[in-house]
Parts: structure tokens; sequence; C-alpha cells
């Protein structure tokens, strides 16, 4: 429980640092400007705010979700003699830093769409979904070792909650990916980045929200 709370914690102060960022860095004279009511992921100009207030609070309840999965996962383990943890396939290292590339590429994204510079933007979209379906591609490999070496779902309660956790992981960013291919056709498709900058701005803090609870999660997994 103690984990689980630290862990709502983090990604709670995490959410509250990058807002008071985004209001601090924000100048008075800027309010009016197209940033300001750009497209959301669907087309609708959305203002601002608001945009970032509806993901703001959906991360607060994914992240209640994760929070109740890690409670869970620590209370199983400490119930039975039956908990065998399984072996952390290394190739999750390799997936960690892929992940940790693709979150910079977005970020990368985010800037050169504040700027208005098209070509990094295209760039950055481009580098931070390759790395994105690079990760998930990891992941289902990782799966796969597993199996092959004979970890099966229902073979344990510590293989179950494996793959459980990942794959709502997995799931999440599956997400996010629709979300950034929706705002690179529409990039590609010739829409202004003025337009976008919202777009990318909420890919950038999903992506690094989803990189938050995947080192937490990680980290957790390498401590039991």
């Amino acid at each position: 429980m103690t984990i689980s709370l630290l862990f709502m914690g983090v990604i709670m102060g995490v959410v509250a640092w990058w807002l008071l960022k985004q209001t601090v860095d924000t100048s008075p004279w800027q309010a009016d400007a197209p940033y300001a009511a750009s497209e959301d992921f669907s087309g609708r100009s959305l203002p601002q705010p608001d945009a970032k207030l509806v993901l703001i609070i959906f991360l607060v309840v994914v992240t209640s979700l994760f929070a109740l999965f890690i409670s869970a996962y620590l209370m199983r383990m400490t119930m039975a003699s039956d908990w065998r943890p399984l072996p952390d396939p290394d190739l999750l290292w390799l997936n960690t830093a892929v992940l940790i590339l693709s979150s910079i590429a977005l970020q990368w994204a985010h800037v050169a769409a504040r700027r208005e510079q098209l070509d990094s933007l295209r760039n950055g979209l481009f580098v931070g979904g390759f790395f994105a379906f690079v990760f998930i591609g990891g992941q289902l490999l990782a799966w796969q070792q597993l199996v092959d070496a004979g970890y099966y779902v229902h073979s344990n309660p510590a293989n179950a909650f494996f793959y459980l956790i990942t794959g709502l992981h997995a799931l999440h960013l599956l997400g996010g990916v629709v979300a950034w291919g929706v705002t690179t056709i529409k990039l590609m498709g010739g829409t202004e980045v003025a337009r976008l900058r919202l777009s990318v701005e909420l890919c950038a803090i999903y992506w690094h929200f989803l990189l938050v609870v995947w080192l937490i999660l990680f980290g957790l997994m390498l401590s039991t």
C-alpha cells in the first residue's frame, strides 16, 4: 500500500509540476494567440485550458487504476506461498531505453510546434511514433520469450500480474499511438502547425506520463 501511495504521489507531483510550468511559461499577451484555440485530436476547436483539464482528469483516473493494481500485486505477493517471481527478461531494459527515446522525441516535436518549425515537428513525430511501435513490439517479444521459457499466465500469480500490468500499460500506449497517428496525418495533410500545437503538446504530456508509469512498474518488478 505504501508503494502504491508513493506511486500516486509521484505521478501527481509530475502532473502538478507540468501544469505549473505551463502556467508560468504562458505570458498574458499570448492568451489570444492561435495556440489557445488549437484543434484537439478530433479536429474540433478546443480551448487550451479545457483540453489540458480533460487530459489531466484522465491521467488522474489512470493513475488510480495503476495504483490499485500495484496494491493488489503487493497484497497478493504476501498472501500465499505460491508466489514465484518470474525472471525479468533482459529485453525489458532495451524496451525502457526505447520508451525514453520516444518520450524525448515527442518533447522535441512539442518544442518544434511551439516554434512553428515544420521540419523538426515532422521529424519529432516520426521518430517518437517509430520508437513507440518498437517499444510495443519489444514488449510482445518479451512476452513470447517468457512463454517459450514456460512462464504461462495460469502457471503462477506472479506471471499473471506481470502480463496484466505490462499489458495494461501497452494498451494505454496504443491509445496514445492512435492520437499520435491522427496528429501526424493532419500534419501530413497540410494542417497549419499553429492548429496542431495543442494536439502535439497533449501527446507529449501523455508520453511523459506513460514513461513515468513504466519506470515505476519496471522498478517494482525488479525489486520484487
